[in-house]
């Protein structure tokens, strides 16, 4: 794959930030505190990528008290915010991974269903508030898996689809690639399992995300 790309677009939560665990615990808790039942682990991993808005609808797509689901949003942030800072971080490896592509001379994006609140947030605690070309959030386009925020991404940077490469955690990541016509590459450390990624065909499969300098190195 060396050569092959100039554009990588990365998602946030569960590739390059470890804040797994703690997504399911809030969404298990807005559930709870709302009076909703509280989703599996598998259910409650399944809508990690998608925007807040419609991670709530997909766990409980019968609700239609609008009310509710604004309590149950504002929960779900809430509760988000009481982890301190120094108890999630970026992934092992992937600061120095990123620094080295970055003077490699790729464009680095991040496309995530984090809103631009949050993500904004993330980026300071992490010291990465400048170190991306650009950023996109599902609260400022279309969410996952419509192909818009990397369609814009591209558009922004002036790169083609075929030179650009998205790397993500979870289906919603990979149909989003496919949606908007790019290649993907899958992590294993967040929100799917390595068979279910495989399904969707990225060019490889990865246990983490700092092991995609070998790749593009």
């Amino acid at each position: 794959m060396k050569n092959r790309f100039d554009l990588l677009v990365f998602d946030w939560d569960g590739t390059l930030f470890d804040s797994v665990g703690w997504i399911v615990d809030c969404l298990k808790h807005a559930s709870r505190e709302v009076g909703l039942p509280e989703p599996s682990d598998a259910l409650a991993r399944s809508v990690i990528g998608l925007s807040l808005p419609q991670a709530m609808h997909n766990l409980f797509p019968d609700l239609v008290d609008e009310e509710l689901k604004a309590r149950l949003v504002q929960s779900y942030r809430t509760h988000y915010h009481t982890c301190s800072s120094d108890s999630l971080g970026l992934f092992d490896g992937v600061e120095e991974m990123l620094k080295e592509l970055k003077a490699s001379g790729f464009s680095l994006a991040v496309a995530t269903g984090k809103a631009r609140s949050g993500l904004n947030h993330a980026l300071k605690e992490t010291g990465m508030e400048d170190f991306f070309h650009t950023t996109r959030c599902a609260d400022e386009t279309k969410s996952k898996p419509h192909p818009l925020m990397v369609l814009e991404i591209m558009s922004e940077i002036g790169v083609s689809n075929d030179r650009t490469l998205l790397i993500g955690d979870s289906l919603h990541d990979l149909n989003l690639a496919i949606n908007a016509g790019v290649a993907s590459v899958a992590v294993t450390c967040g929100a799917n399992s390595m068979e279910e990624l495989l399904e969707l065909n990225p060019l490889a499969c990865l246990e983490s995300t700092a092991e995609l300098i070998h790749l593009l190195s």
